[in-house]
């Protein structure tokens, strides 16, 4: 039986590229598409897949916020990531949230079918370079601290934060100025910077 594979990928060519790739391997069948975050979770509600093999930059919902709504729905999904971030934070998060696979997209498109038969197995698939670098430095943020941040860095002012998030701007402030002195920063810029570097972003 076809190992069935939701593709979450916000660039078309890539995405398009994926799913050209996959479906050379007569064992895997690409079972849906999505665009972003959001439409991915619906794809994934909707069809089930085996194993869902997402980007991490994505509108909507992050890859990372994807594969932990998974594990908090405990849908009997496999998340594979498929990224060019070779960050230790963000592998950190990945697993954190339950992810089954951490791949880079500057790896041997033939080693892609392969890892995808495996997590299907149950096997855990990590890029092994990344894996040894994983537990050396912590991720001092909170998930909230985080989403402030990542907004800022987007260059949302603090209202805008507020109101997207449902805080008041004195609440958005503190959280600002916390994570800019955990890190180290001058402002909330180099704050963002720093974060996204490491992949705590």
């Amino acid at each position: 039986m076809s190992i069935r594979v939701v593709i979450a990928e916000d660039q078309a060519m890539v995405r398009g590229a994926l799913a050209a790739l996959l479906a050379i391997d007569s064992g895997i069948e690409v079972a849906g598409e999505a665009q972003n975050g959001r439409e991915a979770l619906e794809v994934v509600l909707k069809l089930l897949p085996d194993v869902l093999l997402t980007d991490i930059e994505m509108p909507e919902l992050t890859g990372l916020e994807l594969a932990a709504e998974i594990q908090r729905r405990k849908l009997p999904v496999r998340v594979a990531i498929l990224t060019t971030f070779a960050r230790a934070g963000y592998l950190r998060r990945a697993l954190e949230a339950g992810v089954s696979g951490y791949l880079l997209k500057d790896a041997p498109s033939s080693m892609l079918a392969d890892a995808i038969r495996r997590i299907k197995a149950g096997a855990r698939v990590i890029d092994p370079e990344l894996a040894a670098e994983v537990w050396t430095e912590a991720d001092p943020l909170t998930d909230r601290e985080r989403q402030v941040l990542r907004y800022a860095g987007e260059g949302a002012a603090g209202a805008e934060i507020a109101e997207r998030l449902n805080l008041s701007e004195g609440t958005v402030r503190n959280y600002l100025s916390e994570a800019i002195s955990k890190l180290g920063a001058s402002n909330r810029t180099e704050a963002a910077r720093i974060a996204r570097q490491k992949g705590w972003l």
